[in-house]
């Protein structure tokens, strides 16, 4: 499946994962104590209160914050943690930016086969380091 990071529209991914699971109406009406207009409503959002869309995750089982979370992988502004001192003693927690899943992955390697971008382009414009464009080549075209 195709899918477009760089547009990302929460109640649409929302509805096909609801239709892909078949959950009924009046237990997402029930669990969201919401009306079944309110559920369309949300279906038809390009973005959602995370509160809400935690309750849709844990309904649907399905984590869709990590939608935005690849978003950020292929198009935020470069790091520029090279020039700025790190934030020392923050509460938050702290992630690694650079994971990438299969989906991603895949996502790059279709862009190649496609020609739909050189892999120059590929590592300039997701910055994706040249010697980790071309693993995944070798290792994931042998599983082809």
């Amino acid at each position: 499946m195709k899918f477009n990071f760089k547009e990302i529209y929460i109640g649409e991914c929302i509805r096909k994962r609801v239709e892909d699971t078949g959950i009924s109406m009046v237990r997402i009406c029930n669990f969201h104590q919401a009306t079944e207009d309110e559920i369309d409503t949300m279906y038809k959002q390009k973005s959602m209160d995370t509160e809400v869309l935690l309750r849709w995750c844990k309904l649907l089982e399905y984590d869709f914050f990590r939608i935005y979370c690849q978003h950020l992988i292929l198009f935020s502004p470069e790091n520029k943690s090279e020039t700025l001192e790190p934030i020392k003693g923050t509460s938050l927690p702290e992630f690694r930016k650079k994971l990438y899943t299969r989906q991603v992955i895949d996502f790059i390697l279709e862009l190649i086969n496609t020609r739909q971008k050189t892999k120059l382009q590929i590592i300039e414009e997701y910055r994706i380091p040249k010697t980790t464009l071309y693993k995944w080549i070798s290792k994931y075209s042998e599983m082809e």
